[in-house]
């Protein structure tokens, strides 16, 4: 059985601990779990910094959220003893298998409907969407390329191409599905290790040993996601992947163009982790994972501020808007399959 937390409380009992308290036992295997958590979320999001350049926000999302639901939303169920209810809540998990492969098909679709702008546009696409190796020369010179390009353009298109740090044009399109769909396994574990480190389903506790309340794993959770971040971007910038220009950590510390937009973003997510996980220890973690309502949010923010899917095709919209009604059906069966922890 769980062992809850009242924040309120700044003494301990041996069955019920306070976060100071915990600290000092011997509780390692949940501190392995709950560090295990935070090590694949770190790794998912850098994956996801890759696959957005790829793919675009609104299908890295969705795909990304959609995988980690029909993974970890299973384990969850099977780890929390079954307390959501099966009959709602794999129905769910279906509709987020089809919004994968509907954002497949959407981020397909989009390419060609590119493809098909830059060719419009007086460019030679090869067949798989890039350009010549003159017009690459003349893009990295800002040679024809329209300041105040209209979104959905081609002009936007390569505009867009100039600006950004991965160069995705002559880039395979299973370059960036791959990424995506790494990015979403790596996000589908966390919650189930964090799971195991405050319930201990598979025992590894001593006896007497209580189990960690959500406030030390997630402590535990947090050091190493940073840890593991910090670490990974340190080597990226000596050993950078995708043909990226080599950097130094200097030039990452005199650099504070967007940090700002950096630091907020991973307040949120901090803040957003530290919920889902309060909300998995009441409701269960199965339950808990409807958090990746979060695409719905990101495709807002795709579409009407980044200019996704401008001047798409009647098809590309046809599949976008599928693959959003998919998880927005798939979200609400999930929230209706919650239970009650014993």
């Amino acid at each position: 059985m769980a062992c809850y937390y009242d924040a309120t409380r700044t003494s301990s009992t041996p069955e019920k601990p306070n976060f100071i308290a915990q600290l000092s036992q011997d509780n390692w295997p949940s501190i392995l779990f709950a560090m295990a958590g935070g090590v694949v979320l770190s790794l998912g999001n850098l994956s996801t910094q890759y696959a957005w350049a790829f793919v675009g926000l609104s299908v890295t999302e969705v795909i990304t959220a959609s995988i980690t639901v029909v993974i970890g939303t299973t384990l969850n169920y099977f780890l929390d003893d079954k307390i959501n209810r099966a009959q709602i809540l794999f129905p769910g998990v279906g509709c987020f298998l089809i919004a994968v492969c509907l954002g497949s098909a959407v981020h397909s679709s989009n390419a060609a409907d590119n493809k098909a702008k830059l060719k419009g546009a007086g460019y030679s696409p090869t067949s798989n969407g890039a350009l010549t190796n003159e017009e690459l020369r003349n893009l990295e010179k800002g040679t024809g390329i329209i300041e105040e390009a209209k979104a959905g353009t081609a002009e936007f298109l390569l505009e867009l191409e100039k600006r950004r740090a991965i160069k995705v044009f002559g880039k395979s399109t299973i370059v960036g599905l791959s990424i995506t769909f790494f990015a979403g396994v790596c996000f589908s574990l966390f919650s189930p290790a964090f799971n195991l480190a405050t319930n201990d389903q598979w025992h590894t506790l001593k006896e007497g040993v209580p189990h960690l309340v959500v406030y030390t794993a997630f402590f535990y959770f947090s050091v190493s996601c940073f840890v593991i971040a910090l670490i990974l971007n340190i080597t990226f910038l000596y050993l950078p992947v995708l043909d990226l220009p080599r950097s130094s950590f200097k030039a990452y510390i005199n650099d504070w163009n967007g940090r700002g937009w950096a630091l907020l973003a991973g307040l949120l997510c901090g803040f957003g982790n530290g919920l889902q996980f309060m909300g998995g220890q009441a409701a269960g973690y199965a339950a808990a994972d409807a958090v990746q309502a979060l695409p719905l949010v990101s495709t807002f923010w795709g579409i009407l501020l980044f200019g996704e899917y401008q001047k798409s095709s009647r098809r590309t919209y046809v599949l976008l808007f599928g693959m959003l009604f998919m998880f927005i059906v798939a979200v609400g069966v999930l929230m209706a399959s919650s239970g009650h922890r014993k």
